[in-house]
């Protein structure tokens, strides 16, 4: 079979290919035939040094993937050959808080899906819903799982809450679409008007331009007769923290999950941004194997689409490592096998 694994620091490039030999599976483990794998900011932090977890020297890229189960350990009793699987971010993460003995993520720690083919344990390994694409389906494990914790996970969300979210990131798509689903009304800022266009289509019932409205926290008071959000998906801080802490209602909850200000990344809050907010501040790492099937569950009732922006084929899987780097992206970037 044919691999990607990370470069050698100071080879200049990102990935390479390499040839390998297709692996059987062990006892407790799935072969899958990986059909498509989407890339996360995440991976381009690895690549870079930037990432906080270590990657392993030469190891196979990209968390998030999908295929088909070509074949199954003696002991397998979860999947069988035919099945549609994605895998968990940390593949060892099943349920519960996370601990530091699952700490393994794959494309980092352990192998990842750029390759024709990946062997799963059947303990990490999900079913995707039936509607999705390949590409679709090969968006979920990151981004729509983070998006989906930042929404569910205490249980608190109820509809007709509104839910605000910050440019159009994968996360951010994610969010509306499953915040519209939910039943919550949906605020979301951006800076394009055809984007814009392009979120209200999702499900975003107001849209504020950020570049029109510098102090968008206003707007978003403005929008909600003074009340502010119910929950904030922060995706674009620390520089924008202050401005979410003041957008958010008086027992609002924000979900701080910045990837984006370039260093130094300072968090400042000032006292008029604290005054009169008793907000929780909360953050998430992705989710676990069992969240990862609640979110499934729910894109199969709803039958909702992951946003797929572009794709490229495995041969070009370099650039397309350049392409989400150095292009504006509104959705996932997508290698199909």
């Amino acid at each position: 079979m044919r691999t990607y694994r990370l470069a050698k620091p100071g080879s200049g490039d990102l990935v390479e290919l390499e040839t390998a030999d297709r692996p059987a599976p062990g006892r407790t483990q799935l072969l899958v035939r990986t059909r498509a794998a989407a890339l996360n900011r995440r991976d381009l932090f690895i690549t870079s040094g930037r990432y906080p977890l270590p990657a392993r020297p030469g190891v196979v890229p990209l968390s998030d993937g999908a295929g088909e189960v070509v074949a199954v350990g003696a002991d397998v009793a979860r999947f069988a050959v035919g099945d549609r699987v994605t895998a968990s971010y940390w593949p060892r993460w099943i349920s519960g808080p996370l601990r530091p003995e699952v700490v393994d993520q794959l494309g980092c720690t352990v192998d990842g899906w750029l390759a024709e083919y990946v062997l799963l344990e059947e303990t990490a390994a999900v079913a995707v819903p039936e509607h999705l694409t390949w590409a679709e389906a090969a968006a979920l494990p990151c981004a729509g799982l983070t998006a989906w914790n930042a929404l569910t996970r205490p249980g608190t969300l109820v509809p007709g809450a509104t839910v605000l979210t910050l440019g159009t990131g994968d996360v951010s798509l994610f969010a509306v679409q499953l915040a519209k689903q939910m039943g919550c009304r949906v605020i979301a800022t951006t800076s394009s008007a055809a984007k814009a266009e392009r979120l209200r289509a999702l499900g975003a019932d107001d849209v504020v331009d950020y570049l029109a409205h510098p102090e968008w926290s206003g707007e978003v008071r403005r929008l909600t007769g003074g009340a502010g959000a119910d929950l904030v998906v922060e995706t674009r801080g620390p520089a924008t923290f202050g401005q979410s802490l003041r957008a958010a209602a008086t027992y609002a909850q924000i979900c701080l999950l910045w990837v984006v200000s370039e260093p130094p990344e300072v968090l400042t809050v000032t006292e008029s941004d604290l005054r009169g907010s008793l907000a929780t501040i909360r953050r998430e790492f992705v989710g676990n194997r069992t969240e990862l099937e609640a979110l499934c569950r729910a894109v199969a009732v709803s039958e909702l689409r992951p946003v797929v922006d572009r794709t490229f084929g495995f041969d070009d899987a370099v650039r397309a490592y350049g392409s989400y780097r150095d292009q504006d992206s509104f959705g996932k970037v997508v290698i199909e096998f």
